[in-house]
């Protein structure tokens, strides 16, 4: 009868590759971000939503380093893989609707859009994580991607920094609202209805 190895305090954590501590620290941007954003709606004190688009910036210069060093030290992995899709929906799919919702994109109609942004985002990564080896060429390296990657949410992060920057938030959001069937609409959120959809298409985009 063989005995059980026991596991060793932390073995998970033991087994982190250098380039999973990037993707982690991507991961603690987003929720910064959204801690910012939280701030503040208590506060309203706009330089939090410069934070929280700040971190989401900070959050793709890690999610950037993290896939540069894991190809320099040839050490990848599928909880690599995995850690690195919960990373970015937090970073870049939650992060940003929740920004767009304290920006004042709160209507139902905004929320409804927002979810269906995030779940778009959820189902990107989802397919890129199941497609991925047979998209891998010979060095090793994703050739293109299908659909536009979830990190191209920080386009909708710096429109609503900007908007910030003018004091375009809440009452004043650009485009201002429009009621339909008794609940509101604000047409800003369109954008983000617009980026969902592309993430879920077919277009093919070269990896650089």
């Amino acid at each position: 009868m063989t005995t059980p190895k026991l596991q060793k305090p932390f073995s998970m954590i033991r087994e982190f590759h250098l380039a999973d501590w990037f993707t982690l620290a991507n991961a603690v941007c987003g929720t910064g971000a959204i801690f910012s954003v939280l701030s503040y709606l208590e506060t309203t004190d706009v330089r939090h939503v410069y934070f929280a688009c700040g971190l989401v910036f900070a959050a793709l210069i890690f999610d950037v380093l993290d896939g540069r060093i894991a190809r320099w030290r040839q050490k990848n992995s599928v909880m690599g893989r995995e850690l690195d899709s919960l990373a970015d929906i937090i970073s870049f799919g939650v992060a940003p609707a929740v920004i767009a919702y304290g920006c004042g994109m709160q209507g139902l109609y905004d929320r409804i859009v927002l979810t269906c942004f995030v779940a778009c985002g959820v189902s990107r990564l989802a397919r890129y994580n199941v497609t991925a080896d047979e998209l891998t060429g010979d060095g090793g390296k994703v050739k293109y991607f299908e659909g536009t990657p979830i990190p191209t949410s920080l386009l909708l992060v710096m429109v609503l920094g900007w908007a910030a920057s003018q004091g375009a938030v809440r009452e004043s959001l650009w485009f201002g609202h429009i009621m339909v069937a008794g609940f509101t609409l604000h047409p800003l959120v369109l954008i983000f209805a617009v980026s969902g959809s592309l993430m879920v298409s077919r277009i093919r985009i070269p990896k650089l």
